[in-house]
Formats: C-alpha cells, structure tokens, sequence
C-alpha cells in the first residue's frame, strides 16, 4: 500500500491549509482489494514559521462507500423503472382516452337518429299511438335526448384533457364577470346578485380557465335557483395553503361528507326533475385543476350554500 505520507500532492496542499485538508482516497491494499479512506492532513508549524510535521489520520469507509454506490446503482434501477411505468401509465391514459373520444363520437349518430324519428313519429302518426304510445315515445325520445346530452358533455371533457394546455397572464374577474353577464342576459327574469372582485389575474390557460368558472358559476346560478334573494360571488381569499380562488353561493348546498365525490364523473346529489345537468361539469373542473397544477374542494351545508376553492399551482 502506498503510504499516505507520501502523496506529495496532497501533502502540499495541506501544508497550505493551516486548518486541515480533508478529502478521500482509494488504495490497492497488498491482497488486491480497494480500500476507500477518508484522509485529515493537519501541518504543525516550529516557532519560527518553518515545517515541522504533518499530522495524518486515515479513516476505512469502505463499507460506507460500497453501501453508497449499491444506494445509487438501487436508486437508478428505481428511478428507469418508475420512468418506463409512468410512460406506460401515460400511454395507457392516452388510449383510454382516444377510446372514450372514439366511442362517444361514435355514439352521437344513433342517438341522433333515435331522437330525430321518434319526433317524426310522434309529429306525424299520434292518432296512431294513441295516449299510452305517444307516452312511450316521449320517453324514448327523452332518453335519447339525455343520452346525446351527456355524451357532447364526455367529449367536452375528453376535449379538455388533450387540450395543450397555454399559460399566459388571464384577467379571471373579466371572465368572471363576462360569464355573470352571459346568464344574467340569458335569463331575462331572474334577478341574481354578483360579486366579482376586481383585478384577480393568475398565470393559466385561458380558455381552460372559462371553463372552470362557467361550471362553478353555471352551478352557483342553478342551485340559487329556489333561494328568493340569490347571490354569488368570485374572489380570492387566505388558506393555509396560500391565497386561492373561490366561488360561492348562498343556494341550497349539499352535505359536506359528500363533498369528495362530486368530483367524480356521473355524480349528482338531485334528481334531474330538480336541477338539470349531467354530472360532468366538475369533473370536467377537477381535471383542468389539476392539469394546471392545483387543487379543487368544496364546503357546504344543506340549506347554507356552497363554496368551492381552488388553486392553480405555480
């Protein structure tokens, strides 16, 4: 074994170094075998500035070196082996979502013939069906209607998800208050209360974005609809998570234990003769959250209005 006394490269620069020089070595010990050792140089100096000494400690660390490579060589496989399964995963999301995309789109002529003969049948053979055939028919053609309904919403959602997302400075109470404007005009008869506060801009997508709040107001305007004096408002406010996003209501609400499932596809919490929609909307909102980055939840109380909060990420 080469003696560490003699490294004369590392010897000087420890004599440079009043405080120490410290770093580590590898040496063929004499049965072939590598031995790693973490080195301290420390030089002593004789009264009048000459050299005297070094002090040398050596320390074996070997097994600490070998027990770090197996970290890292482990840590590689891991890290190969968590890239192939995300990729397999993404490809995977990727035909599901062509496969939905696909069968949604395929769907809509059928239900589209269906909707539209039944209507011809019933404009032009009723004396024919009858009361109770016409009834049936109705019912036919509403299914129909309902079945087309939800699956322009599955593309819409679909839609959504392959969207690239395009972040760029967004002014959201213009939007907000664009959207406000739109059903305010779409409902001649309604009066409804808005406030939007000003001046909220956010880094995000921009048409993702209207998306997000024509659902949460769209749900905000629907479920205010039996309050006599309805309000809803946009703003932001202090989490613990930071300042997010808000919109909320003063409509009839939901109970809070089912908050995290409103965010699922198909979930609805009143029957379609109460309120109308497919269930789509929020999910729809959860994903584009999340493609952004961020978070999406909701408080309520039967009775006590609803707010849902949300993030966008960085």
């Amino acid at each position: 074994m080469r003696s560490l006394l003699n490294c004369a490269g590392t010897n000087e620069l420890a004599w440079n170094t009043p405080e120490g020089y410290r770093y580590t070595d590898s040496l063929v010990c004499p049965d072939g075998t590598t031995c790693h050792l973490d080195v301290i140089k420390k030089p002593v100096f004789n009264p009048d500035g000459s050299r005297q000494m070094l002090v040398v400690v050596g320390r074996d660390i070997t097994d600490r070196v070998l027990m770090e490579e197996q970290v890292r060589a482990l840590n590689a496989t891991l890290e190969e082996r968590v890239a192939q399964r995300t990729d397999e995963l993404s490809a995977t999301l990727a035909e599901l979502e062509s496969f939905s995309y696909s069968v949604s789109h395929d769907l809509r002529t059928p239900l589209r013939a269906i909707e539209g003969f039944s209507s011809v049948v019933m404009d032009e053979h009723a004396d024919a069906l009858g009361p109770e055939g016409m009834d049936h028919l109705r019912r036919v053609r509403d299914a129909a209607c309902r079945m087309a309904s939800l699956i322009d919403d599955l593309l819409d959602l679909s839609r959504h998800v392959r969207k690239p997302l395009q972040r760029r400075d967004t002014d959201l109470s213009a939007t907000a208050t664009s959207i406000a404007r739109d059903f305010l005009d779409g409902s001649p008869g309604r009066t409804v209360a808005f406030e939007i506060e000003a001046g909220i801009h956010a880094e995000c997508d921009p048409v993702l974005l209207r998306t997000v709040l024509e659902n949460l107001i769209g749900n905000a305007w629907k479920f205010t609809r039996p309050v006599p004096h309805p309000c809803i408002r946009f703003g932001r406010r202090r989490e613990a998570e930071g300042l997010v996003f808000f919109v909320s209501d003063n409509g009839v609400g939901f109970n809070r234990a089912d908050a995290t499932k409103l965010f699922t596809p198909f979930q609805r919490f009143h029957s379609a003769a109460e309120f109308e929609g497919s269930g789509i909307g929020l999910a729809t909102v959860h994903r584009i959250v999340q493609r952004h980055g961020g978070w999406i939840r909701a408080e309520s109380q039967p009775g006590q209005g609803a707010t849902f909060l949300f993030s966008l990420g960085a």
